[in-house]
């Protein structure tokens, strides 16, 4: 028995039914009507509103562009690591903020030229017949359109409102911000296409752009935008993309307006290439700087020793020197410049080694072979740290200072230095034993001029000094020449591919026709998410099949909706459908009878799970086709909490059953006759204190009694069996129950109770009536009786609600979906 419980509660929990979701779909198409056009509405106003994106793109390759001028004696140029290491460089340096500004500051993006058009005011850029030139150090105001009406060929109208007595503004040429006091309310004022306009919140010349002559009338918009905002909304917007890691990048933009498209992208390009060129010409532009200030100071020497030799010469009368000095001359002026060169190497190093000790930085240091020097391992290591210097410096524009990449690059650095130093430590060793060789030799030349006379030993001393500055002047001057030629045919690593260009493109917006697919299927959704969830947590009985489903309680018979005002529906229509319905179902109830041998008076006993399933409007009728049969029936209104059954038969509720139970009336004055024929009611009566106790006393039994021996067919009508106790006491008089249950409106967990005294044993000839079957329904609808059921799930304490009580707000909130 416990087993069989537990698989009639099973069979009653509640399952996803897909029929009724479809059926619920389909009685869903107003809904489906409204959110689809709510939806097309919207994408209509969208799209007469939205403007527009467009995507453009350029394509660059970065080259290993080496000098044509670039041999080994000229090595004023350095490497940057590689292919690879310049794609990853300037990809960096697109997306530094120093790149962005200057193309910012470069295309003037901060201003807009603006048209108004039905929704909105439009960028268009180029397109505008107007232009201004700001006056330089003056400030413009922020994001407020300005608006210009031309007048006339040569005059027009400044006209501009404000909202509050501050404005934003900022110069654009030291970007500073400031806030000014201005006027609420709009200003004007007419100018002269030319005239300089200078106003707190506005400075500069208003000018008609080559060849455009606006109409009368015609309202144009010029707006300043923050300098930064501007740089940062073009900075992230700018893509970069590096396929398979090549030499390519391909840049694209997306932008309202094609022509700032093309303008942004190439002269990204433009400074980008600019940029590297003048990072890739570094070195050579510090040793040119270098090497000026040597010319500087050996040209100031080579005119001051020019003056003494002439100075001497004049003086003295001495104009040549004798063979023997001039071949000493010659001889020792090669050695004072071999020595020469050597401490111009020993100061380079010397200069090189407290740089590499005292700076952080090495951009500066200027190319070894400005001092003559060739050797292999210091001229690439000067160049490999320039240019990890540089990198790092383009970084620090970038990447956060705590990133791993410049711990990475400091490490190399050093690692360099200490090379660097050791190769300077040896250099110097070498070069201070070739010069302490030259300085023999040239002792034993001197030691010969001092055997010369002494005019001629002093003419030796000045030409000699004259020929070596003269030698460092023309070695240094050589070297400036030199560098300039590398630098003049120093190329961009930077080439241009294909350069950004509108060939026609087209919205990447989705297209406006697609948007309205979406809002069909937007539309479609809600109604559809919303009868799924109803369909889910819905949990009432909508067809005959679903009871027999959750239940082995046998199935009586099924009765149609009741359309009338009155339940009475097999008397006043005994032909209709309803009324067939319940003639099966007295047909089935004498089969029972039979079957199980009853003879003499027969009891059915009508009850529910709640009120509102019809239990009264099926009494009354099973009572009524009894009757029509020619059986004398008797119709009881047990229900004594809440009667019901006096108000069809338009008869009083003042005598009944409680009357005779308290001994106040006897059997015949209980029993009120009915228009139909052979059918008589015994009302409830006055509502008891004590319903339950009433029902269990001895007069029950007379009470019984009685009706068994004046009646072949008697109709108890109950208390639902799901709220009280009472028709529980009163299984023990009815040779068959029926229990009612309602389309639409009895829910799955209602037969658990009724299933487990079924199974228990503890009702016997128990059978469901299904009441207000309707075929074409929808699922999830009420259905409307006329007499109207109260009884609150689980309020039978305060009596059932009333007919009349006010709907609640869920049951006002289905009505919207009722069809």
């Amino acid at each position: 028995m416990e087993e069989e419980f537990d698989i009639a509660e099973s069979q009653s929990q509640p399952t996803f039914d897909l029929k009724a979701f479809l059926i619920r779909i389909l009685s869903y198409w107003k809904l489906f009507v409204l959110f689809i056009g709510v939806g097309v509405f919207i994408v209509y106003q969208q799209n007469i509103r939205m403007q527009q994106s467009y995507r453009l793109s350029t394509q660059i390759s970065v080259e290993e562009e080496s000098n044509p001028l670039f041999t080994s004696n000229t090595s004023l140029t350095f490497n940057w690591g590689g292919v690879s290491g310049k794609v990853q460089t300037i990809i960096t340096s697109l997306r530094s903020r120093s790149i962005h500004e200057k193309v910012v500051d470069n295309l003037q993006f901060y201003i807009s030229y603006l048209k108004q058009s039905r929704f909105r005011k439009d960028d268009i850029y180029k397109a505008s017949p107007i232009r201004i030139n700001l006056t330089p150090n003056t400030s413009q105001v922020l994001n407020h359109p300005i608006k210009i009406t031309c007048l006339d060929d040569n005059k027009y109208q400044v006209s501009i409102s404000f909202e509050s007595n501050t404005a934003r503004v900022q110069n654009f040429d030291n970007k500073k911000r400031k806030n000014i006091d201005v006027n609420i309310g709009e200003f004007k004022e007419q100018f002269t296409f030319g005239d300089t306009i200078s106003l707190p919140f506005v400075n500069g010349v208003v000018y008609l752009a080559e060849d455009r002559t606006p109409k009368v009338n015609d309202e144009y918009f010029i707006e300043f935008s923050d300098f930064n905002a501007v740089t940062a909304k073009y900075r992230y917007k700018l893509a970069i993309d590096n396929p398979r890691n090549s030499p390519t990048l391909n840049l694209s933009l997306v932008d309202v307006n094609k022509g700032k498209i093309v303008d942004y992208l190439n002269e990204t390009v433009s400074v980008l290439s600019e940029d590297q060129l003048n990072r890739k010409n570094q070195f050579v532009t510090n040793t040119i700087k270098f090497i000026d200030n040597q010319l500087d100071r050996v040209k100031s020497q080579l005119t001051l020793n020019a003056d003494s030799l002439n100075n001497y010469k004049q003086k003295n009368r001495i104009f040549n020197l004798s063979n023997e000095s001039s071949a000493i001359n010659a001889k020792l002026t090669g050695l004072e410049a071999e020595k020469d060169d050597i401490n111009r190497k020993l100061a380079y190093y010397s200069s090189l080694e407290n740089y590499l000790k005292t700076s952080n930085t090495f951009t500066d240091v200027p190319a070894p072979a400005v001092s003559g020097i060739e050797e292999g391992n210091i001229v690439a290591n000067v160049s490999r740290i320039n240019a990890l210097s540089v990198q790092k410096s383009k970084y620090g524009a970038t990447v956060r200072k705590d990133a791993t990449i410049f711990a990475d690059l400091n490490r190399e650095i050093e690692g360099i230095k200490l090379v660097l130093l050791e190769n300077i430590s040896s250099a110097n060793t070498e070069l201070k034993r070739e010069r302490q060789i030259i300085n023999n030799k040239i002792a034993v030349e001197d030691a010969k001029i001092r055997k010369l006379p002494k005019a001629q030993q002093m003419l030796f001393d000045i030409e000699r000094q004259y020929a070596l500055s003269e030698k460092t002047y023309n070695v240094f001057l050589a070297k400036r020449g030199e560098a300039d030629i590398i630098k003049s045919a120093s190329v961009s690593d930077i080439v241009v591919i294909d350069p950004a260009k509108d060939t026609g493109a087209t919205p990447i917006d989705l297209k406006l026709s697609s948007r309205y697919l979406f809002a069909i299927i937007g539309g479609i959704l809600p109604p559809l998410l919303l009868a799924f969830l109803l369909t889910l947590i819905d949990n009432k009985i909508h067809n005959p099949q679903v009871l027999e489903k959750l239940s082995t309680i046998p199935l009586l018979g099924v009765v149609g909706k009741n359309n009338l005002e009155n339940n009475m529906v097999v008397h006043l229509k005994p032909k209709s459908t309803i009324a067939e319905g319940f003639r099966s179902i007295r047909s089935s109830l004498q089969y029972f009878y039979k079957k199980h041998n009853l003879e003499g008076s027969k009891t059915v006993m009508v009850t529910s799970s709640v009120s509102g399933e019809g239990k009264t409007f099926c009494s009354i009728n099973i009572a009524t086709v009894f009757a029509m049969s020619g059986k004398k029936t008797a119709l009881v209104g047990l229900d004594l909490r809440k009667p019901k059954i006096f108000g069809d038969f338009e008869i009083k509720n003042d005598i009944g059953v409680v009357n005779y139970l308290i001994g106040q009336k006897n059997f015949e004055e209980v029993v009120q006759n009915t228009k139909v024929p052979n059918l008589d009611v015994i009302t409830s009566g006055p509502i008891p204190p004590n319903p339950s106790e009433l029902l269990m006393k001895d007069k029950m039994d007379d009470l019984m009694r009685s009706l068994k021996q004046s009646y072949d067919y008697i109709v108890l009508d109950t208390p639902p069996i799901g709220l009280v106790a009472d028709a529980l006491e009163l299984t023990e008089y009815a040779d068959a129950t029926v229990y009612i249950v309602r389309q639409d409106y009895t829910k799955k967990g209602m037969l658990n109770l009724i299933n487990a005294k079924y199974n228990k044993g503890e009702i016997a000839n128990l059978s469901f009536v299904y009441n207000g079957y309707n075929q074409k329904g929808k699922y999830g609808y009420g259905y409307g009786y006329g007499y109207g059921y109260g009884y609150g799930y689980g309020s039978y304490g305060n009596g059932y609600n009333d007919d009349d009580e006010k709907a609640s707000w869920l049951l006002k909130f289905k009505n919207i979906f009722k069809v």
